[in-house]
């Protein structure tokens, strides 16, 4: 090539003015780029009852591959130490900005002794939330006991051994109701954290879901209640067809194959308590409802059934099926995708929840140390330190208002 004078003039002419239409060409393009990159998180999602299936964008996401089973080797260790933290998410949460900061109400000089428990999902939290605790008050002292395991320990607050236990789930009805029989009232359960989105057993997020190439593209949970329940609490007649769920043409008769994972199990009671229960109602599952005993199998029983429909946690999604948008009331409210921001932002209806649970008599006064420390939990600096932790996520102000009710309140909602 030759050098730009080494060309003759009518070329450079040209050659000007081909790279001025190129790069003229480039920052048209640029803009148009520019103008449709997104400005920031998407609003959640609301999907009315004439959206049309070709109208939808197809989130898309790859499975989360194998997932590596713990060996009982791994599981007795984890009961000793601590289960391993997982990689966090390259995405996090941002803190909510309307978190109170704490204001320490006691004398700092407060000395107090507590012994609880935690599952083995917790410890390292648990004990991040103690050490910054006692640079407020130095003399409270709050021992964890081992081994590490929510089931453990709650059997041992129900024994009066423990002060409180932190929970990485709901509680097993099994707990509620022979704690109610001792006491003669409910333990107290307070959500201190988010769940994480898709971390393998650290309570991720649940969800429902339908082969790849069912048209469905929703589902509320009274169409979940219609579905799974033998009580329906919710009202409404059974759901036994494609055709009951909206859909026309060839599905509108294909019966709806059922799967779930088989009582008891976290995943199942957490979607029997938020979808088939009703108040102090508890729903009850479908004779029908084809169950697995581990989360492993749900989703490629659905991925092989073209009938099927399912729910499983996040991280056990395989490829071949299609997560649905949920609503939480009926058939004409809001829809969310079960994407990391709707679960970050604790708009997604079947987002997890961490609890604190302990003894306290419904309308008596909590130990004034033990409540101080769940303020500190709820508060802007308590919720920093899951943010710092990267795993699970933290609540928004609406839900640490909430839970300050239930401990200012003696419980009651």
């Amino acid at each position: 090539f030759l050098a730009d004078d080494e060309q003759p003039s009518s070329e450079k002419q040209e050659d000007k003015m081909i790279r001025s239409g190129l790069m003229f060409a480039a920052v048209i393009l640029l803009f148009i780029a520019a103008c449709s990159e997104p400005t920031g998180l998407p609003e959640k999602t609301s999907l009315p009852n004439s959206v049309q299936q070709d109208t939808m964008v197809e989130w898309l996401q790859p499975p989360a591959g194998e997932l590596p089973r713990r060996s009982e080797e791994e599981k007795q260790r984890g009961m000793q130490v601590g289960r391993k933290l997982p990689r966090p998410e390259l995405l996090q949460p941002s803190l909510d900005p309307a978190l109170q900061p704490f204001v320490a109400k006691l004398d700092p000089n407060v000395s107090a002794s507590f012994i609880g428990g935690a599952s083995d999902t917790l410890p390292g939290l648990v004990h991040s939330w103690i050490r910054a605790f006692n640079e407020y008050y130095p003399n409270a002292k709050f021992e964890i006991g081992t081994p590490y395991a929510g089931s453990l320990g709650m059997l041992e607050l129900i024994d009066g051994s423990y002060d409180f236990v932190f929970v990485s789930r709901e509680l097993k009805p099994t707990d509620i109701s022979s704690f109610n029989e001792k006491y003669g009232y409910p333990p107290l359960s307070v959500p201190i954290s988010g769940g994480s989105y898709r971390h393998y057993g650290f309570l991720d997020a649940i969800g429902f879901f339908v082969h790849v190439d069912n048209p469905l593209d929703r589902l509320s949970f009274d169409e979940v209640d219609r579905l799974y329940s033998s009580t329906q609490h919710r009202g409404g007649t059974p759901i036994t067809t494609w055709g009951d769920l909206g859909l026309a043409g060839e599905w509108a008769d294909r019966p709806v194959n059922l799967y779930g994972v088989a009582p008891w199990n976290g995943f199942e009671e957490f979607v029997r308590q938020r979808s088939l229960s009703v108040d102090d109602a508890r729903g009850e599952w479908r004779d029908d409802v084809v169950f697995s005993d581990k989360a492993f199998s749900v989703s490629g029983n659905v991925a092989d059934d073209p009938l099927g429909i399912g729910y499983t946690g996040l991280a056990y999604i395989t490829e071949g099926v299609k997560m649905l948008p949920l609503s939480s009331s009926g058939a004409d409210g809001s829809y969310v995708e079960p994407s990391y921001e709707r679960v970050a932002d604790a708009t997604y209806p079947l987002s997890r929840l961490i609890y604190f649970n302990t003894n306290r008599r419904p309308n008596d006064p909590m130990n004034p140390v033990l409540e101080e420390f769940l303020r500190f939990i709820l508060s802007r600096e308590g919720q920093q330190l899951i943010l710092d932790q990267a795993i699970y996520i933290p609540l928004r102000s609406s839900q640490t208002n909430a839970s300050l009710a239930l401990v200012e309140q003696g419980g009651k909602p």
